[in-house]
């Protein structure tokens, strides 16, 4: 054997007219110019609010991150910043936006978010975003979606993975509203992604709430929840453009006309349905008009006002709801009588009720 393990054989004079060049030396597994993962500056809850109040981005970010984390350290921190950051909250226009998948809520978005920034607002995109239930995970997708707002100046698109917790993203982003309303954005869009009982949390947290909907897709009134539609304040009939121009105006008479069935609205603004094209931009500034006009008559009648306070009212409800149901499962007494509880239900020696009032007696120290 040849003492030069590198030592190709076919390199060897017996070998006439071969030769094979000598190879690049392997690359280091490790990365050796990489200094290792950098620790995150943490900083307090007066130097986050420095830093909002300034309209740092980062800073912005890093304290919504600490209201969405899950754990103790981070929730300190995020609701005393949450709490510095209130005297500076509640000057912006929320906008809630839901509408069936496929309606072009994120184009719409954009388009209306792109007409505002000129205009010479500041926007923030909060997505209440219902992750999977089976891998929590979450499709993250808006910022890739509106490729021109995400890197517009005056924009923070920012998704909000619930990890199935719907009740827990929402406060986080109700709370995440606070917080950009503290670094300047005097416009916010929260838009849900899924269905069913997310679109009622949007409601709960937003001044107006639009319905974006889609014309010449059938039937235009199938499928649309009467509860949503009785807690919009406006329709949006969106790809109002090409082929599409009068499918949309049949849908925009079928839906002024559904609205005027349901009940007056307790703000005693009477809903509109207008048509729109977010490619061609056709009535977008029609829809902002719109929203104005609803937040001018819901001043001048106080009910304004009157809806943020019992919003707040509301989450104040919720989040202890949602601390009791946290602290009850992650009692160590419940998770250990949980399984046989369960046991003893599924092989009929004990009914629900009674196992489930057992288990809140031995929470509550009764027994």
């Amino acid at each position: 054997m040849h003492k030069n393990k590198n030592f190709h054989h076919e390199n060897d004079p017996a070998y006439k007219g071969l030769s094979v060049n000598q190879g690049v030396q392997d690359a280091p597994i490790v990365n050796p110019y990489r200094q290792g993962k950098t620790q995150r500056q943490q900083y307090s809850a007066s130097e986050f609010l420095t830093g909002i109040l300034k309209g740092d981005i980062s800073m912005l970010s890093q304290a919504v991150t600490l209201v969405e984390s899950s754990l103790p350290e981070h929730q300190l921190i995020a609701q005393e910043v949450i709490e510095k950051c209130l005297p500076y909250a509640g000057k912006s226009i929320r906008l809630g936006i839901t509408g069936v998948p496929g309606a072009g809520k994120s184009t719409f978005i954009e388009a209306l978010g792109m007409d505002l920034i000129r205009s010479g607002h500041k926007l923030a995109v909060l997505a209440i975003d219902p992750s999977s239930e089976r891998s929590k995970g979450s499709i993250l997708g808006d910022k890739t979606r509106m490729e021109e707002l995400s890197v517009a100046k005056n924009a923070f698109i920012r998704p909000s993975p619930s990890s199935g917790s719907l009740g827990g993203v929402a406060r986080k982003t109700r709370e995440s509203i606070i917080l950009c309303e503290a670094a300047g954005f005097d416009t916010i869009f929260v838009e849900t992604v899924g269905v069913g009982q997310s679109e009622t949390a949007v409601h709960s947290m937003v001044d107006f709430f639009l319905l974006i909907q889609l014309a010449g897709a059938g039937d235009e009134l199938q499928g649309i929840k009467r509860g949503i539609m009785e807690m919009a304040d406006g329709i949006a009939i969106n790809k109002c453009d090409g082929t599409n121009v009068d499918k949309a105006a049949v849908a925009k008479a079928q839906y002024q006309n559904a609205l005027h069935l349901f009940p007056p609205h307790e703000s005693g603004w009477t809903p509109e349905a207008i048509t729109c094209s977010s490619i061609d931009k056709n009535g977008i500034p029609e829809i902002w008009n719109m929203v104005e006009r609803y937040i001018e008559f819901v001043k001048k009648n106080n009910f304004f006002e009157f809806k943020r306070n019992a919003q707040s009212k509301y989450w104040m409800y919720e989040t202890i709801n949602e601390q009791l149901k946290s602290h009850f499962y992650q009692n160590q007494d419940i998770q250990n009588q949980l399984i046989e509880s369960e046991k003893k239900v599924l092989s009929n020696e004990l009914s629900s009720f009674v196992a489930a009032k057992t288990m809140l007696d031995k929470y509550f120290k009764k027994e």
